[in-house]
């Protein structure tokens, strides 16, 4: 089918179930440059489709089947949804008024409040993985994508997150407690959230540097402006606190 998108582990193609004859989206996984011989490289992958494949609330991408090609190649096959995401959606039509974006923001809770209930964390919330589309007749149905990341909580048997997978996550958005390398809980995606509802309202990331490494330090050290510093009184003073509440370290 058509190609709708691609990432760094990986493209997505249109794609039909054939005994439900419904719309889908499959996502074949790229073996990443230099783990060839690396049998581990896939579990990033299984982690998400098996940890999404549990979660059943409306705001959290369903996944319909999972498993491996002949040739070895890891897939999963999704729900095709309709819309596009936060990131692109905000550089099309600018910043969200904060009743558009309290509307979506509130429903990747919902996404989060089961994930996390559930043990798991997605450790990778950022406007990329925030999916707004048209479900039915409802406008700005927000969707979480890509559990990638995740990590049972409750599961001794899970793999752990090495550093270097760790640093997986993107620095804009990346919680303190994570970037050090520290054991995360749900409190980190809500960090990163309130980081994703930054960007949303002002249009520019909590932190800004010429380097990665720059906005890492930030993160670890610097108390940001406030929403209503950046943009005004417009900014609901609840809504402000909310955000500055997610940001604190």
């Amino acid at each position: 089918g058509k190609k709708l998108g691609e990432g760094g582990m990986g493209a997505v193609y249109e794609a039909k179930h054939q005994m439900l004859a419904r719309p889908a989206a499959i996502k074949l996984i790229r073996r990443p440059d230099g783990l060839a011989g690396d049998k581990n490289w896939l579990s990033r992958f299984e982690r998400e489709a098996q940890a999404t494949a549990c979660l059943q609330s409306p705001h959290t991408i369903s996944i319909y089947d999972f498993g491996k090609t002949k040739e070895g190649t890891f897939y999963y096959v999704m729900e095709r949804l309709h819309g596009t995401d936060l990131a692109t959606l905000v550089e099309r039509v600018g910043i969200l008024s904060p009743g558009r974006a309290i509307h979506v923001l509130r429903q990747v809770c919902r996404s989060l409040a089961e994930a996390h209930g559930a043990g798991f964390i997605h450790r990778d919330i950022k406007p990329a993985n925030i999916f707004v589309c048209r479900q039915a007749l409802e406008l700005d149905f927000a969707k979480v994508l890509d559990f990638g990341l995740v990590k049972a909580n409750f599961e001794q048997r899970s793999i752990e997150l090495t550093q270097a997978e760790t640093l997986l996550g993107t620095p804009a958005y990346m919680s303190p407690e994570m970037i050090e390398g520290h054991p995360v809980d749900g409190r980190a995606d809500l960090y990163s959230l309130g980081c994703v509802a930054y960007w949303s309202l002002t249009g520019r990331p909590v932190f800004e540097a010429n380097n990665p490494a720059a906005v890492v330090v930030s993160h670890l050290t610097e108390a940001p402006q406030s929403v209503r510093e950046v943009v005004g009184d417009e900014i609901p003073e609840e809504l402000d606190r909310i955000v500055s509440r997610c940001l604190a370290k």
